[in-house]
């Protein structure tokens, strides 16, 4: 769900994972730079997709859905992890697009005051792999500066048939963060606080650096509280099936393989769903 502060044992959903004032905003820019360049180099040429300017409006447009092979759930590919195994057919080349965001795309996730400005983000619309072994098209609002990362994340994803439930913006739900959740949603950017007891701080979804993937699949869990509540069904994290984030299978691999930390880590409050830059 929302970045976390504090050691391993005192993680608490959303609470400041980014230092006062944006520091070590620098390291995390110069490890983007790095991913940036060898993105460059090897995933273009192994994946075949574009990134280019676009002007469709995510919620004019919805979702698209394009005819794939078909498959079977399953077992994760390659070792374990949820998520779906192939028959023989390929999937057709990942594609992405990405755009400049206008206020019209965040009347409900952004608003004066907010930590970063909407010139700072990005409209991401890519292919991604359904639970009903379809190809879909998604959109995920998220800072300029993580694209490459999160392009080469969900692009690993799309390959690995990992199946996603649902890619639209919050903007969707008016800025529900709970409504999201109960809609097994897949999101990045909104400008709120973090869920944390304590003054008000920002979550690292505020600056679009953090990504919360399969809500149900992968419950936030507090004090015995599971949200979103259909997400109990999926306490038991040994009994592994399609589209959850376990360690060592395909969704924790491929956001640490770009330097992204995973909620799943705190013992104290697991955040199964929640991806960040910040590791907060």
């Amino acid at each position: 769900m929302r970045g976390a502060a504090g050691s391993a044992v005192t993680r608490r959903r959303g609470a400041g994972g980014r230092p006062a004032g944006g520091a070590n905003r620098g390291g995390a820019r110069g490890r983007t730079a790095a991913a940036v360049a060898a993105f460059a180099v090897t995933a273009f040429a192994v994946t075949a997709f574009a990134v280019t300017a676009f002007a469709a409006s995510p919620v004019a447009s919805g979702q698209a859905v394009v005819r794939g092979a078909a498959f079977v759930p399953g077992r994760d590919v390659g070792g374990g992890g949820g998520g779906m195994r192939p028959r023989t057919r390929p999937l057709p080349p990942f594609a992405a697009q990405s755009r400049r965001v206008t206020s019209a795309d965040v009347r409900y996730l952004w608003h004066p005051g907010c930590p970063v400005a909407v010139s700072s983000l990005r409209m991401l619309h890519m292919r991604y792999w359904g639970f009903d072994a379809r190809v879909h098209m998604g959109w995920m609002l998220v800072n300029e500066a993580v694209v490459p990362a999160v392009l080469e994340v969900f692009s690993t994803l799309y390959r690995d048939r990992f199946p996603i439930r649902r890619m639209v913006t919050e903007e969707a739900f008016r800025g529900s963060d709970p409504a999201a959740m109960a809609a097994d949603d897949t999101s990045g950017f909104n400008c709120r606080a973090a869920v944390a007891p304590g003054p008000p701080q920002w979550s690292v979804h505020a600056y679009g650096e953090a990504i919360d993937v399969n809500t149900v699949e992968n419950p936030y869990v507090e004090g015995g509280a599971v949200q979103p509540a259909a997400g109990a069904a999926y306490l038991d994290r040994a009994d592994v099936r399609p589209g959850m984030a376990v360690a060592g299978g395909v969704l924790v691999r491929a956001f640490a393989a770009v330097g992204w930390k995973w909620g799943g880590r705190w013992t104290a409050t697991p955040d199964y769903q929640h991806f960040s830059a910040t590791g907060g």
